[in-house]
């Protein structure tokens, strides 16, 4: 049985470590595309001959707080009136559909090209509402926003000129957060997203690896999506689905890192649960979908394969946390009753290496917002040791949504709650679309986080502090998730 533990925990950390070093490739990417000066091609958007027409998809389902934000902050985007046009797409059931309806009548009156587009029925949740606008859409160029974005008025001028390569398929643009600062909860969400949107988007990128258009912020050419196989609902991460669909027709993509696109984040853990568990299952959905494709695609290099086995099971790496974490109480005492296992175990520290890759990588990024002073730097590593104690704490959560998506389980497309708030003086709990119930899996972190309160003692009991961090790490984390959800 000892034996069979520590099998299982030494290919946990093998795992963690080969994801570190993948992560530590993309770094050196992103420091040499900070070195490259662009060069791309651009059309002439002063020139109407060269100007395409854009079509701007709005998704909505039950957006009843942005909404209006939302459609005011569209109807700015500066673009010749005469070549763009907007489509808003609305799938709700609540009273919002007579807002919506109102504002775009009042926004048609202004000379607006905006349309408000209802279907009878969710069939293929946003994937079918943005597959439904493209029947009908004139835009050569289809620029997609969730109803939290809020683009800045010079948007389609920054992205819409890398279009004069025909081979870009896709442009994607960086997310910002306006309400960053909210919250612990907020803070943390902004800290993993600017590390995608950094560091791991710029080093594929630059690597000419698989990336993704992240659902929202980017832009699409038409032939692209159609080539491609359009929009299917088949995932809860249709995005991610088509983008490798479009890249492995060997469609290019273009990631513009300094184009920021400001977002609101979620505020409330029940609504970043939902939004962790869509994204964690759909990407597990998308590598059994696509990974063996691509794979088998000859014409794709190994290092391309490499970077997307572990983008595709980058949720995946909850799971292995899990088990690497319930496994690690074990690990102790078999450590203190066996010192035949000490080769191993002195062995087995060699694998905190990938906690400092994480940590240097984790750095550039953060410093990419934040600078890099002195006071800047013990912020970060605040931070850092609370971001990835919080993301064990949804250790179980999001384990359980990447096993529903390897095992082929079918869920509805679950919508990430908006609120409509920004600085503390905002309240969001009287949100009628929040959802705050008890379900089991609170109570297995809730277990846990007992557990490893117990691993805690354990330390002092065996006078053995070598994991008591990592127990510290988990204790707060499981701790921190399970009270926030309990509570509004």
């Amino acid at each position: 049985m000892d034996l069979a533990i520590i099998i299982i925990y030494t290919l946990a950390l093998l795992f963690i470590f080969l994801y570190s070093i993948s992560q530590l490739q993309l770094l050196l990417n992103y420091l040499k595309a900070k070195k490259k000066v662009d060069a791309s091609e651009k059309f002439n958007l002063k020139n109407p001959v060269e100007t395409p027409f854009i079509t701007i998809q709005l998704p909505l389902y039950n957006e009843l707080y942005v909404v209006e934000r939302l459609l005011k902050n569209i109807a700015r985007i500066e673009y010749p009136a005469e070549k763009l046009e907007i489509q808003v797409l609305d799938d709700s059931t609540d009273e919002s559909v007579q807002k919506i309806k109102a504002l775009v009548k009042q926004l048609k009156e202004t000379g607006l090209d905006i349309q408000h587009i209802t279907r009878k029925n969710r069939s293929g949740f946003k994937a079918g509402a943005l597959k439904e606008g493209l029947k009908i859409a004139k835009g050569e160029f289809i620029a997609i926003f969730d109803s939290d974005f809020l683009p800045n008025k010079d948007w389609l001028l920054q992205t819409v000129p890398y279009f004069k390569n025909p081979k870009i398929g896709v442009v994607q643009t960086r997310w910002g957060h306006i309400n960053r600062d909210y919250s612990l909860l907020t803070k943390i969400q902004a800290f993993a997203l600017d590390f995608h949107f950094i560091l791991e988007q710029t080093g594929r990128n630059f690597g000419r690896h698989f990336i993704n258009f992240n659902g929202t912020a980017g832009i699409w050419r038409k032939e692209c999506i159609l080539d491609a196989g359009n929009w299917s609902g088949d995932t809860l991460t249709e995005d991610l689905d088509l983008s490798y669909r479009a890249q492995l027709k060997n469609w290019e993509f273009k990631y513009l890192e300094d184009v920021e696109t400001p977002a609101e984040l979620p505020v409330a853990i029940s609504a970043a649960r939902s939004q962790q568990f869509r994204w964690n299952k759909g990407a597990a959905e998308n590598f059994k979908k696509n990974f063996k494709k691509l794979l088998k695609d000859k014409t794709v290099p190994f290092s391309t394969k490499f970077h997307a086995f572990f983008h595709l099971l980058n949720s995946s790496m909850f799971l292995v946390i899990l088990v690497l974490a319930v496994l690690s109480i074990p690990i102790l005492f078999i450590k203190n009753n066996n010192p035949q296992f000490g080769w191993y175990f002195n062995l087995a520290a060699f694998f905190l290496v990938s906690t400092l890759i994480f940590f240097f990588c984790y750095y550039v990024a953060y410093s990419r917002i934040h600078g890099r002073d002195f006071k800047s730097f013990l912020n970060f590593i605040v931070l850092f040791f609370t971001f990835f104690s919080v993301a064990m704490g949804f250790s179980v959560h999001n384990s359980l949504a990447v096993l529903e998506g390897h095992l082929g389980k079918k869920s509805a497309f679950i919508r990430t709650p908006k609120f409509n708030v920004s600085s503390l003086n905002d309240s969001w709990k009287k949100n009628i679309y929040i959802q705050q119930k008890f379900s089991l899996s609170i109570a297995v972190e809730f277990s846990l986080w007992v557990y490893f309160g117990f691993g805690l003692y354990s330390a002092f009991m065996l006078n053995d502090f070598s994991l008591a961090i990592f127990h510290l790490m988990l204790f707060i984390g499981f701790g921190f998730v399970v009270f926030r959800s309990v509570r509004i």
